[in-house]
Formats: structure tokens, sequence, C-alpha cells
């Protein structure tokens, strides 16, 4: 029998969940369906009671819907619940919806595995206070950073996410316009959507020292706007986020198949992929 799965999400024409959880299925030996499904914006809960009666098991979530997919769920993993978002429902016969977020996972298994990074004891800089920082905040705070300083455009966005997750470790928030001060950051995170828009942050070159590494939750063909900002700036490294979409896709799937696929060669595929069609 095979199980289907999706991502929902609006826009998902792009989405590459379909090609690395098909991987991950031939990889581990399971037999899964899993697709891409545009949901309405003011329609994602139908969509979901829709995918849910033609038998789906579970479902990704991406933009705009992560609140929504909380607010559906009717058991959520703590980290869930504070960041107040999912990325993850499971609908397993006879039990409670269950939802999670492994966007924060992801994002460490790629800073701490596939780069190699050392986070306990490092300044970061979270550039961002929506809904992809709000996923990544408690995970980064459980690596025990020497601080965590979240800066967004609007200061009291950033403020409202430190109150939050204050309890967790050292914490502030700040304004964009306000980082003039700031000394350098060991580790730079851009979770802004302006390489998307294919934009640049307005940020002052001091943030970014010899020994720097400056990593983007976008991920692109080529370095994305905020990857060559840190690069021209003197950053010892960048890195994009294609790791991080690969290891959060890993954690949805052993939540759901309890097989935990192996990344490495996903995430050289998908980099392949990406370096053809620029070509």
């Amino acid at each position: 029998m095979t199980d289907r799965y999706a991502v929902m999400g609006n826009p998902i024409g792009h989405s590459r969940s379909p090609a690395i959880h098909a991987r991950f299925a031939a990889q581990t030996g399971q037999a899964i369906d899993y697709a891409a499904i545009l949901a309405p914006v003011a329609g994602f809960a139908a969509a979901v009671a829709a995918f849910r009666e033609q038998g789906g098991r579970g479902l990704n979530v991406t933009v705009p819907f992560k609140q929504e997919a909380c607010a559906l769920a009717d058991e959520l993993t703590p980290r869930a619940r504070r960041a107040g978002a999912v990325n993850t429902l499971r609908f397993a016969p006879g039990e409670p919806v269950f939802g999670d977020t492994t966007d924060g996972v992801g994002l460490l298994h790629d800073l701490q595995r596939n780069l190699g990074l050392t986070l306990a004891g490092r300044r970061i800089l979270l550039l961002g206070a929506g809904g992809a920082a709000r996923g990544v905040i408690e995970p980064l705070l459980e690596a025990a950073p020497a601080e965590l300083v979240i800066a967004n455009r609007t200061a009291a966005r950033a403020e409202q996410l430190a109150r939050l997750f204050a309890d967790l470790g050292p914490l502030r928030a700040t304004a964009l316009d306000a980082l003039d001060g700031a000394a350098a950051f060991d580790i730079l995170i851009n979770a802004t959507s302006a390489s998307l828009a294919g934009t640049t942050l307005a940020l002052p070159a001091h943030l970014v020292a010899a020994d720097s590494v400056a990593y983007d939750m976008v991920y692109a063909a080529r370095p994305t706007p905020f990857m060559r900002w840190a690069g021209e700036h003197g950053a010892a490294r960048v890195a994009d986020g294609l790791g991080m979409l690969v290891e959060q896709a890993a954690e949805s799937f052993f939540l759901w198949r309890g097989v935990r696929p192996r990344t490495a060669p996903v995430i050289a595929d998908l980099r392949a992929q990406l370096a053809a069609s620029y070509a």
C-alpha cells in the first residue's frame, strides 16, 4: 500500500520537496506518494480536510500557512507550541492531528553536521523576525551561543520574539538600523525574504569579521545577494539554505515513517542539479 503525503503552500510550483521525498523513499524502501498542492490563501483548512479525506497521511506546510497549521493540530511538540508555527502535520488513523516544526532542527543539522560549525560560545545575528526566524530561535539558543541577537526592520516584532524566547538563553532584539554600533558577529543568519526578491539588506560592513560565517536560509544556483554582500566584506565562509531544506525534510520524513534517511547524497544531487540549471 502506498501512503500519500504532500507539501502545501501558496505559491508552491517552485518546491523541491517532492523530489527530495522521492529520493528519501527510494533510499529507505518506503512506499509513499508525495505531491505539491497549491492551497487557496483563504482556504488552507478546507484544503487540508480534503487531503485527509482522500487518504493523506501527512503534510509539509510552507508559506503562508505555518501558523494556520499550528491552529489545526490537536497535539503539538513543545517547540512547535512555543514557535506558534508548524511545518509538519501527521494524520495517523485513530490519533489526534500531530504538528511539529522541523525548520530549526534542519538549520542546526546543516550548520553543525554539514558545515562543521560550532555554535556554543559564539555571537549569532539572526536577521528577520518573521515565520522563518520564529522556527529556529529555540534550537539556536539550545546550542548555547554567547548571545543571539534578532534584528528586524520593525524593532517591535523582534522584541516580541525576544520576550517569547527570553527564558531559553542570552537573547536580545534590535532594529536593523540600530546595528551601526554593534560589534562583528561570528555567525550571521539571514531569515528574511530579501534574497528571494534579489535585494540586499542595508547592513553595516563592520558586522562581518575575517572569521565570520554568513548563512542565508534561501538557496539558489548562485550565491544569493546576502552571501555576496558578506563575501565582499570579508566573511571567511558563506553558505545557502539548501542543506537546511533537505535536513528539515529528513526530520519530517522520520516523524512520518520512523526511518531517518541519509541527507548528504540528496544535498549533493540537488546541488549538482542547481549548478546544471545555471550553466
